[in-house]
């Protein structure tokens, strides 16, 4: 298992299209084979910056995600949002303490 963060800041006037683009696709992320967490951040002290986590099973589950028409129709909606460029990050999981 590994961990996909990806972090995206938004011009303040497109912070509510963004929140409910994720909300009407965060299910059926959630549901993308492989997929096993879905989580969305927002910074607290700068509220144009998000962050998602999602935890998927193995690499080629999240390049599927990343080829379905899900992903690209989201992140085509998505983009046109953002006021600096996305990063994303690849983690192992090392070690969650509840």
């Amino acid at each position: 298992m590994f961990v996909r963060i990806v972090k995206m800041s938004f011009h303040s006037k497109h912070i509510e299209k963004f929140r409910a683009i994720f909300n009407e696709k965060k299910e059926f992320i959630r549901k993308s084979n492989g997929c096993t967490l879905l989580e969305l951040h927002q910074d607290k002290t700068n509220p144009e910056i998000f962050f998602t986590y999602s935890y998927w099973e193995d690499e080629q589950d999240l390049e599927n995600y990343r080829n379905s028409e899900l992903f690209k129709s989201v992140w085509a909606k998505t983009k046109v949002l953002f006021n600096d460029k996305p990063q994303a990050w690849s983690v192992d999981k090392l070690t969650s303490l509840d």
